[in-house]
């Protein structure tokens, strides 16, 4: 089949991840993928973390403009999309396109319709959702999201909560599947690191090493966290962390970690490129999750799970569709850092349980959760002979 996968974002960090995930799934199952990507963004390859920076520039620019300046240029990217993608059905006569939805974009949805070509979209944003951003034409995007998402070939959900409130809010939808990320197990795969070297390197020998991976934002709860811990780390004394990533948080817990003293059993290494991430999931023992959301799916989860790390995690809906407390990882109730401290610091001492627990986390991802199985899923929602 030949498909057009489209989308509006920049293409960075966990997007990319999701981005050539799905497109190289799709790929290896046969099918030909072409992606059209915003100006300047380029997610089939992945540059370190310092060339980034240097990337992706008007984009950067554009997301700095105030809120209903920036959304009036999102409504005008309908124009982009009409152009480029006119010529690439011209061009390339797609038998389906995948769009990673965006906010106010309609015109792959019409364009699909008016040349009954079979489109599904990746809902990873919604009006409905509490965002980063905060949406002043929230009306008008609901108005769009609505239209967009019952005309729709059909819609790939990242979690049941997210399509039920979708549901709850618009009526009834497009055809759906519920499709939770993924992980590359030929890049995360923990035969093929050295963890006894890894952990000498960082300087983690003997420790029981429980970990993180992500940004440092309010809402992931690692500064929560790491204040909470560390004035109980000394009933652990063989604990260590490693909390790999950055955001706006890290300069108070480095802060935090160097007023306490801790610098040798809290590491903080700040944001590392993703093909160096399984590297340091290697090191760990058992990994946390302080915090999500309600309707998210932490990229993260997965990729620390089929290292065969299993996490401590909040219950919100789609962790627990993830994870089974005491099979493929533990789950404490969302909001209850003091039980998720208590539920880290006992692990330390049960290797045999953070082992068995940690085999059946990768047995569940090489199971069901492969980008392959993402990209099975999202093809079962296309009509029988590639026409809508």
């Amino acid at each position: 089949m030949n498909i057009i996968y489209h989308h509006r974002t920049q293409g960075r960090h966990v997007e990319g991840v999701h981005i050539r995930g799905i497109v190289h799934a799709l790929r290896e199952l046969g099918h030909q993928v072409t992606v059209i990507s915003f100006p300047g963004a380029d997610p089939e390859h992945e540059p370190a973390v310092q060339v980034n920076a240097k990337r992706g520039r008007l984009g950067s620019a554009i997301a700095r403009l105030p809120g209903v300046l920036f959304e009036i240029l999102e409504l005008g990217y309908n124009l982009v999309t009409l152009l480029r993608l006119s010529a690439a059905i011209r061009r390339l006569r797609p038998q389906l396109i995948y769009e990673r939805y965006s906010l106010f974009l309609f015109a792959t949805v019409w364009l699909a319709r008016r040349h009954g070509i079979p489109l599904v979209l990746e809902i990873n944003d919604s009006a409905l959702v509490q965002r980063v951003r905060p949406l002043r034409l929230k009306k008008l995007a609901r108005r769009i999201e609505s239209w967009c998402l019952r005309h729709a070939t059909g819609l790939v959900f990242i979690s049941n909560y997210f399509r039920d409130h979708a549901e709850v809010a618009y009526g009834a939808l497009a055809p759906s599947v519920i499709s939770p990320n993924a992980a590359n197990l030929s890049r995360f795969d923990p035969d093929k690191f050295d963890r006894t070297r890894l952990r000498a390197e960082h300087g983690l020998e003997g420790r029981v090493v429980c970990g993180h991976i992500g940004v440092f934002a309010h809402w992931h709860g690692v500064d929560g966290f790491v204040e909470a811990i560390a004035a109980r780390l000394s009933e652990a004394p063989e604990l260590a962390l490693v909390f790999v990533g950055d955001g706006r948080t890290l300069p108070a817990v480095r802060e935090l970690v160097a007023q306490r003293g801790l610098s040798d059993r809290v590491l903080l290494p700040g944001r590392v490129p993703h093909d160096e991430i399984a590297g340091w999931i290697a090191c760990m023992d058992y990994a946390v999750l302080p915090d999500s959301n309600q309707y998210g799916s932490p990229m993260k989860l997965f990729e620390l799970m089929a290292m065969g790390v299993a996490v401590v995690a909040p219950d919100y809906a789609p962790v627990a569709e993830v994870i089974e407390d005491g099979n493929t990882g533990w789950l404490f109730p969302r909001g209850e850092t003091a039980l998720c401290v208590q539920r880290v610091l006992d692990l330390a001492a049960h290797e045999d349980e953070r082992r068995r627990i940690g085999r059946a986390a990768r047995d569940y991802i090489v199971r069901e959760r492969q980008w392959r199985n993402n990209a099975e899923q999202l093809l079962t929602l296309v009509p029988a002979g590639g026409q809508s």
